[in-house]
């Protein structure tokens, strides 16, 4: 490829990940002077079907397996928008390193929400024992069964989510502990 037409970023901090009918993207950081002290640059890397997503073994993988946090070696077209932050159309992504999982993972069904609050009770697999309150972080990502972002007022009792919350629970009745991102189930 000719390197006229191609910008390459290492160590690229994948920041949002969007995957829906309408396109994918990811939104990375990245700093073009590692040594110098500027800010980190953004940009919106828009995925099409000729884009090449490999993990760190260079097997193929889909758009659905990128996760914020995740550091990225991109290659993508000079060619960019003069938005914010600026769009470019990505041709190749290549994960290097995986962020380290301080977080869990639960799934279950909403039973109660306290909107005044920003929070939620889910109940797992209808047992009793396995009902937690998530506190919603206010940088909390809310995605509906769509993979597109929602509001917290879209969460209704009954709804089945997976959340990936805080390694911590509070020895309170229900335990409590704080939702990073809540993905609504079909």
């Amino acid at each position: 490829m000719d390197n006229n037409f191609l910008t390459q970023i290492t160590n690229a901090i994948i920041e949002t990940v969007e995957s829906g009918r309408s396109g994918s993207f990811v939104v990375v950081s990245y700093s073009d002077c590692p040594n110098c002290n500027r800010d980190n640059q953004t940009i919106r890397l828009n995925i099409s079907g000729n884009t090449i997503i490999m993990d760190e073994n260079s097997n193929r993988i889909p758009v659905t397996d990128l996760r914020p946090g995740m550091t990225v070696n991109a290659a993508f077209s000079n060619a960019t928008t003069r938005s914010i932050p600026p769009q470019s159309a990505a041709y190749v992504i290549q994960v290097i390193r995986r962020p380290q999982n301080n977080d869990n993972i639960t799934v279950g069904r909403i039973v109660d929400i306290d909107r005044q609050n920003r929070s939620f009770t889910t109940v797992s697999d209808g047992n009793l024992s396995s009902v937690v309150r998530f506190n919603v972080a206010d940088n909390a990502q809310i995605i509906n069964g769509f993979g597109r972002p929602m509001n917290f007022s879209g969460l209704m009792p009954g709804l089945r989510v997976r959340v990936r919350h805080a390694a911590f629970m509070t020895a309170s009745i229900p335990p409590q502990t704080t939702a990073f991102e809540v993905r609504v189930i079909r």
